[in-house]
């Protein structure tokens, strides 16, 4: 949630924001609300100012003065009159305030869609074949490792069952992230619910605006986890933090459940959009003066993962047209995958500043000052299943089809190389 002081101060500097995301804010509506909102507030503490008052003359006075008691009999009625309408209020601009993105960073360049994000690195060789290399769903059917038409069976259209060695090389990358992360950058692991309430997807940003890409439990109205960062944000959920806790630093596995729709086309083909699928999650609660720098160290982790994996990859910011909901700033992390010869998104690296932190209210108490602030949050894919598969089927492939399993999973894979 935006910061509706920002909204009072510079509301033009606000709607210019929300327009390089592509959204037509009415900020007029919100202020007058607000405006009124606020004489409701003074009016309101007048009046019971004024009946505080006359109440202890009345007990001071040896008599009953009716004139007085019938004042403060219409004073009672009219305050609370006036507390209804500020309660509505107040809903009304919550509701308002909840649908509104984050304020993209001064630095985030401009754009209306994804076709304006730049690439601002690219690292690791292309594969060079002296064969014509095949797309993951022909490698990975021919070898036996995935059985689309069997998940379609189970669950319908873009899901999909992994099999023998095609199960065994995910559970190794998901145990091999979790690993890194844990053992060489100190993140603490969690095992989260899978399942979230109507107040833990309100207080990341998923709800109330995208309901309709996440599947729901209509009977106990609980959301599946389209990613572990909703049930990590919740972590902390109106609290406030002591001195010297920051900065925290969590790692996750969980399935994600999304219901996104997908344009016919090769999008639809194989694992890169389906409905189901693994991911480990980084997340970073700190300071708000540390945050630029959390998200270059995010970034930094997921590109050593490409690294040891030998996989070719690049950084591609994104303009503000592209940005997610709830992202003051995100970088993409891409691998190539050479069979059907296009760059993946694995990560998404994001700094959400204090926008998620005021919608689930999570601060800390400053040492110097001791009052409380909204602490910063930063969150990425470190990483994203199963596109990584993808790549290593697709990069690592041999002209017989079998495909060469990097060295650094082979004490989590007990292979080295899957072939037919």
């Amino acid at each position: 949630m935006i910061d509706i002081e920002k909204l009072r101060k510079d509301p033009e500097l606000v709607k210019e924001a929300m327009n390089s995301r592509g959204e037509n804010l009415d900020v007029m509506s919100i202020l007058e609300k607000d405006h009124r909102l606020r004489q409701l507030i003074v009016e309101v503490e007048s009046l019971r100012a004024r009946r505080n008052e006359v109440s202890k003359d009345i007990g001071k006075s040896g008599d009953k003065p009716t004139e007085l008691i019938d004042e403060m009999r219409l004073v009672g009625e009219k305050i609370s009159h006036l507390d209804a309408e500020r309660t509505q209020l107040d809903n009304e601009i919550r509701a308002m305030l909840l649908q509104i993105p984050n304020l993209p960073a001064e630095d985030v360049p401009f754009g209306k869609t994804e076709e304006s994000n730049f690439v601002i690195e690219t690292q690791g060789t292309l594969p060079n074949f002296n064969f014509k290399p095949l797309p993951h769903w022909e490698l990975a059917e021919n070898l036996g490792i995935i059985d689309f038409e069997r998940g379609a069976k189970i669950a319908g259209s873009r899901f999909f069952v992994l099999t023998q060695k095609g199960a065994r090389l995910q559970r190794a990358l998901i145990n091999w992230f979790l690993d890194f992360h844990t053992e060489q950058n100190f993140f603490k692991e969690l095992y989260v619910p899978y399942l979230l309430t109507n107040d833990s997807a309100i207080a990341n940003g998923n709800l109330p605006k995208f309901a309709d890409t996440m599947y729901r439990d209509t009977e106990d109205d609980l959301w599946l986890v389209p990613t572990a960062e909703m049930a990590i944000t919740n972590m902390h959920r109106n609290e406030i933090l002591p001195p010297g806790s920051l900065p925290i630093s969590y790692v996750a596995h969980t399935p994600s459940f999304r219901r996104e729709r997908a344009a016919a086309g090769r999008d639809t083909r194989g694992m890169k959009r389906v409905h189901q699928f693994e991911k480990v999650e980084l997340y970073k609660f700190v300071e708000p003066d540390d945050s630029s720098d959390a998200l270059d160290d995010l970034l930094e982790q997921v590109k050593k993962l490409c690294t040891l994996l030998n996989l070719p990859y690049r950084i591609v910011q994104l303009c503000s047209g592209d940005l997610g909901f709830q992202s003051s700033k995100s970088f993409d992390v891409e691998v190539w995958a050479a069979g059907s010869q296009e760059w993946l998104e694995v990560s998404t690296c994001s700094n959400c500043v204090d926008f998620q932190a005021r919608r689930a209210s999570i601060r800390y108490r400053d040492e110097s000052s001791g009052k409380p602030k909204f602490v910063h949050t930063l969150n990425g894919s470190g990483m994203a299943l199963p596109r990584v598969i993808i790549s290593i089927l697709e990069n690592f492939q041999n002209h017989d089809g079998s495909v060469n399993i990097p060295q650094v999973l082979w004490p989590y894979t007990g292979f080295k190389k899957i072939e037919n």
